[in-house]
């Protein structure tokens, strides 16, 4: 790991309420481009840090741009970074050693911290091939073209999972159009596609877009709760949501789908109270992160260990322990 320069200090916790010695640290948090919501997510947290550890705790972090979740794994895994956001599904691939990370193994290493906030899969098509409104027409429209995102993002690959488990192998079974979601949300209403899927947060601007100008020529499409477990497949990834009637123009019912969490996730050779301490301080401090960034008013408490794809670590689950929250033993790290 990158050493950092640090000192002893007796560390007076009285704003936690926690007596312990701790040394001074400067960690790396590793988000993904500047153009994207991990970055000012990243630097919202780094900020928190800055404020409210780093004076009195000597724990202090810097947010810095990176290429996204496959590389914040990498730079934890060398000691380059250690803390990193990141896709649920890349949590998922680096506990199991699969999909990119099938060379390099198992990252034994690699511990959740929390829930930060959730990709909600949208799936629409086109509103003549709708059927019965939900994600299992998707699996009758092979041979069409179909718009999943752009090639090599995490969009189209969490696309690509969710649907295998309806039979679908979205590279051979579709005619795939790349893009990122304005471009997919164009294709769809021009009829260039039969249907897009774009996970994202709540609202997602190209999908209100779309729907308030395609209207009823365009459907929303749910997940029953049988289709909610299939798409996860036994993951222990994805978890329902609800998407509010009147969160889209023209949306007069609510939808059900699922989603899964983007994460803040950090090395197993940490200090616990450092990760106890951080962890503590941002959900004390909730209302300071959302008036930064828009991303982390969906983080709760509630929300805090949904569909985390990673153990904790122990310092984050000292914390959720102390407040009450129940643990799954799939969580508890070894």
């Amino acid at each position: 790991m990158k050493q950092f320069k640090t000192a002893i200090v007796a560390a007076s916790i009285a704003m936690t309420g926690v007596s312990a010695q701790a040394e001074d640290a400067n960690y790396i948090l590793a988000t993904a481009s500047t153009g994207g919501t991990y970055y000012p997510v990243g630097v919202a947290l780094a900020t928190l840090a800055k404020v409210r550890l780093e004076p009195r705790e000597g724990i202090g972090m810097s947010a810095i741009s990176s290429a996204g979740s496959g590389e914040n794994v990498r730079l934890i895994r060398e000691g380059e970074a250690q803390f990193g956001i990141m896709q649920g599904l890349f949590g998922y691939y680096a506990a199991s050693g699969t999909g990119p990370l099938e060379e390099v193994g198992p990252q034994e290493n690699l511990r959740s911290v929390t829930m930060l906030w959730q990709n909600v899969e949208h799936f629409l098509v086109s509103s003549d091939v709708a059927g019965d409104g939900t994600v299992g027409v998707l699996a009758g429209l092979k041979g069409e073209a179909m718009a999943m995102g752009r090639q090599n993002s995490g969009t189209i690959g969490s696309n690509r999972t969710i649907l295998s488990g309806f039979g679908v192998d979205l590279d051979t079974d579709y005619e795939l159009v790349f893009g990122g979601y304005g471009p997919s949300a164009e294709a769809l209403q021009n009829g260039q596609v039969k249907g897009i899927g774009t996970p994202a947060g709540v609202p997602v601007g190209a999908v209100s877009q779309l729907m308030a100008s395609a209207g009823d020529s365009v459907t929303l499409l749910n997940f029953t709760e049988e289709q909610m477990m299939t798409a996860d497949g036994g993951r222990g990834l994805w978890t329902p949501y609800t998407i509010a009637a009147g969160t889209y123009p023209g949306q007069e019912a609510d939808v059900q789908t699922i989603a899964q969490p983007n994460f803040l996730a950090t090395s197993a050779d940490i200090p616990e109270d450092h990760v106890y301490l951080l962890t503590k301080t941002i959900y004390e401090n909730l209302p300071f992160l959302q008036a930064i960034h828009p991303a982390t008013k969906a983080m709760s408490l509630e929300s805090a260990i949904a569909g985390l794809p990673l153990p904790l670590h122990p310092g984050a689950a000292r914390y959720y322990q102390e407040i009450g929250i129940e643990i799954p033993e799939r969580l508890i790290a070894e």
